[in-house]
């Protein structure tokens, strides 16, 4: 089937002749409405006449075809779009093609010289373009053409203003396709060779014979037709054949070191494997481009200093991808420590959207909760040290470019609860390397200990770009795998927002990114905004799990895992449909207003529930505490009528050992001659104690002051925490050891 422009309105810029006139008889006989341009002037910009202009006019229309001329300057933009409204009533397709030439040595260009052709070129495209685009914009469908050059592109003596010009219109090109890709408007770029006035000079006869101006003609009108979707793009053109460029780009080398200043001796050492075109890039967006600084940017310093390039062919690798499993797999990392208080565990639950505005929320943002306690996700925390300190870059057969390496998928599962401070240490195991072809899938384990207690194993998969083609396996059994949901309607749906501060609340949590706090490094990395972490939409989706399907009990969390899809902007909302089957909790999360998959073939596993049944208190078993109750009581039985004098008031106490209720004590000073029970109370304490067993001696002994222990979360208290004080009637002088 042809290809017709009818009900289209073309606009060409220096249509009196050459390929401009190519263009506009072209498209008058496929159907379109045209204005033909052409100020009428000389090579040089001089002069100015209506003939040429006029004559394409009636060629157009000896031929059937509509068209209409104007004779103004490309500087005045809005005139020769107007003519185009006034006659056809719209604009659809721009052709800039109006140039002139001022040939000159560098030494010998003049003021004049330079500025006429980057107004003609440069500025008269700008001009023009912007008049159409609001258009263009209101219709939804918009063609433009850039007219850009070989000189523009590589260069070429006595030509610095005008390769300059044509070269800043193919960055205007670039960024018009990208302004304009959702409203329908496409921008591309040619590089034409083809007689015409402005080659005439430096090409012999036979040449431009053979180089027609009607053999670029075809390239326009495609590029311009509704059916191609081609934008952005950059083509050389002439004598029949077609050819786009691309840029390309060695692998470079990172040459700065942690703590140390960029020399230009570093750069020396490595200039030719910085020149090195072997295994090259080839970045097709300014995102691609900067990808490799925003990384580096982020990365230098916790890596410690970067040294050769990693993606670099080793000696010992097994091939150019600088993948070497057998050396690699099995590799321990250096062992990370984590210290941390209740703190980190508060700011962690704010950053994975808790809020005091939900009461259940409470026992996970106050250290001073009674059931005060850290959310699971908190437990891939501790382990991400060993993927952001730099640990990767010490493993032999991984000689990668960590500036490649994308977060795939995360597994966590849980042995214990988390406790709420203290030091933990991952040991990192290189547990699989995997060749996808496109890039290498690292899969590394982290085992985290409290003490020599095994509290929780992560597994970070990780994608590298462009390091896979080593020949080694697509997968592996030491992969957590990933499980579509059931093919049915979610059984439940859970719908929260982040807040526009959620990814500046999260990076607290120790995810330095700039990526997630820095607009001109999102910019870079092609976002309109900072984007949120992976992890934090992680957390969202956990929360949401815990309290659909286990009241937020955190006992029954087993283990989550997870593929990371697309980000999420704060502020955006998180989208969690669940489908459960049996204890296995599976989960897709989305950003509500997008339809975006975010999570997909996620799941949790929960513990089952407890048995209906309580489960009997073990009471007493060793507690030192029972030696200070055993001398309350005493003095209770001494001084009971005194004691409910000065205190009137009911405590209860909760002993706890390791983690667990251990004992229950009440104090009665309120009735009688006072009492001292052991085990539950039926009755209503005025004050309730939580504490364990250690840190209830050490208040008693005043090595740990109350309101220090109570600040800390060492000391809950609910009811009348006025009457606590009273407690130092009991506790000062009588209850000592």
């Amino acid at each position: 089937m042809s290809l017709t422009f009818e009900g289209k309105v073309v606009l060409v810029t220096g249509a009196g002749g050459g390929l401009g006139r190519e263009y506009a008889l072209a498209f008058g006989e496929r159907g379109a409405s045209v204005v033909v341009n052409d100020l009428g002037g000389d090579i040089k910009g001089g002069g100015k006449s209506s003939a040429a202009a006029d004559k394409v006019v009636e060629e157009i229309r000896a031929k059937g075809g509509k068209a209409v001329a104007n004779y103004d300057s490309v500087e005045d933009g809005e005139k020769l779009i107007q003519t185009a409204l006034d006659t056809f009533g719209r604009i659809d397709i721009v052709v800039n093609n109006a140039g002139i030439l001022r040939d000159r040595s560098f030494a010998r260009t003049s003021d004049l010289d330079w500025d006429l052709i980057h107004r003609v070129h440069l500025r008269g495209s700008f001009m023009v373009t912007r008049a159409a685009w609001n258009h263009m914009k209101n219709q939804k469908f918009g063609r433009i053409i850039m007219t850009s050059s070989a000189a523009g592109i590589y260069g070429n003596f006595g030509q610095a203003n005008y390769s300059a010009a044509k070269l800043g219109m193919l960055g205007l090109a670039n960024t018009l396709a990208i302004e304009g890709q959702k409203y329908n408007i496409h921008c591309n770029t040619i590089a034409p060779t083809a007689g015409s006035r402005l080659t005439q000079t430096v090409m012999p006869p036979d040449l431009l014979e053979s180089l027609k101006a009607e053999y670029v003609a075809p390239l326009v009108l495609w590029l311009c037709h509704e059916q191609c979707q081609e934008s952005g793009g950059l083509f050389e053109v002439g004598a029949g054949w077609i050819g786009k460029l691309r840029w390309e780009r060695s692998r470079g080398r990172t040459v700065r070191y942690k703590n140390q200043s960029m020399t230009p001796e570093a750069v020396r050492d490595q200039w030719d494997n910085i020149c090195d075109f072997t295994d090259a890039t080839k970045p097709a967006s300014i995102q691609e481009s900067l990808h490799t600084l925003v990384d580096v940017l982020s990365k230098v310093d916790s890596e410690g200093g970067v040294a050769a390039n990693p993606t670099a062919s080793a000696a010992t690798a097994s091939s150019a991808s600088g993948i070497n499993p057998i050396e690699a797999v099995g590799q321990k990392l250096p062992e990370t420590t984590f210290s941390f208080s209740h703190t980190q565990c508060i700011l962690y639950a704010l950053g994975v959207g808790m809020s005091t505005k939900d009461p259940d929320h409470l026992r996970f943002l106050y250290e001073g909760h009674e059931y005060f306690s850290c959310l699971p996700t908190f437990g891939v925390i501790p382990s991400q040290a060993a993927m952001m300190d730099g640990g990767l870059t010490s493993v032999p057969g991984l000689n990668i470019d960590f500036t490649q390496v994308l977060h795939g998928e995360q597994y966590l599962e849980l042995y214990k609860p988390l406790p709420t401070s203290g030091n933990l240490k991952s040991q990192a195991t290189i547990a699989d390397v995997l060749d996808k072809g496109s890039g290498a899938v690292i899969l590394l384990d982290v085992n985290t200990y409290s003490g020599e207690e095994l509290v929780c194993y992560n597994q970070w998969s990780v994608f590298v770009v462009g390091a896979g083609g080593f020949g080694g396996k697509r997968t592996s059994e030491k992969a957590k795998t990933l499980v579509p949901p059931p093919k049915r309607a979610p059984d439940a749906v859970v719908i929260d927002s982040t807040t526009r501060d959620q990814a500046a609340l999260y990076r607290l949590s120790g995810d330095w990114n700039p990526l997630h706090i820095d607009p001109s490094f999102a910019a870079m990395g092609g976002f309109k905004a900072p984007i949120l972490h992976g992890l934090c939409s992680f957390g969202f989706a956990a929360r949401h799990v815990l309290k659909q399907y286990a009241n937020n009990d955190l006992s029954r969390f087993k283990a989550i895992k997870v593929r990371f899809v697309k980000p999420v902007l704060p502020g955006q909302s998180l989208q969690t449909e669940m489908w459960k089957e049996g204890n296995r909790i599976h989960i897709q999360c989305k950003v509500k207003e997008t339809d975006a998959v975010v999570l997909s073939g996620a799941y949790v596993d929960l513990h089952g529930a407890p048995e209906a049944s309580p489960e009997k208190l073990p009471q007493g078993g060793g507690l030192q505490s029972e030696l200070v109750f055993a001398e309350i009581g005493r003095r209770i039985k001494d001084m009971g009528s005194e004691l409910v004098k000065q205190v009137n008031a009911v405590f209860h106490w909760e002993i706890t050992k390791d983690g667990k209720n251990a004992a229950e004590w009440t104090i009665d000073l309120k009735s009688g001659a006072g009492a001292l029970h052991k085990g539950p109370y039926s009755g209503k304490a005025d004050v309730t104690f939580t504490v364990s067993d250690e840190d209830f001696m050490e208040v008693v002994q005043g090595k740990l002051n109350p309101q220090k222990a109570f600040f800390a979360g060492k000391l809950k208290v609910r009811g009348n925490i006025m009457l606590s004080q009273k407690l130092e009637v009991i506790l000062k002088d009588h209850a000592k050891l």
